[in-house]
């Protein structure tokens, strides 16, 4: 089961930015969806919520060392809506994608 976390793991870093499912990655590293999510499941997290946190701290990144705006960067990211991504960024660093820019 590591191994099938790894490899969708290393797909998750690799196309974060497109619309992931998991079908799509379980087809792509040969299993089954089930098994895919056995796998993220005994790793303690679900294949959503790794997603998740792999697009937010690339967001984090992007507001730290780019001048692209919160639109884009939620663009780049994976989000489609602006403000999904603001509500997703705020639950997940206390703040809007804007006020983390400013602190920084």
């Amino acid at each position: 089961m590591r191994d099938l976390f790894s490899e969708a793991t290393v797909i998750i870093e690799r196309d974060y930015g497109d619309p992931l499912e998991v079908p799509t990655v379980a087809a792509e590293i040969a299993t089954s969806r089930r098994q895919l999510q056995r796998a993220f499941a005994e790793a303690g997290t679900s294949f959503t919520s790794y997603l998740t946190e792999v697009r937010l701290q690339k967001a984090a990144e992007l507001l730290r060392e780019s001048a692209m705006s919160v639109y884009g960067i939620a663009r780049t990211v994976g989000y489609r809506q602006h403000s999904q991504f603001a509500k997703m960024f705020r639950r997940r660093f206390g703040m809007t994608p804007s006020q983390f820019r400013a602190r920084l």
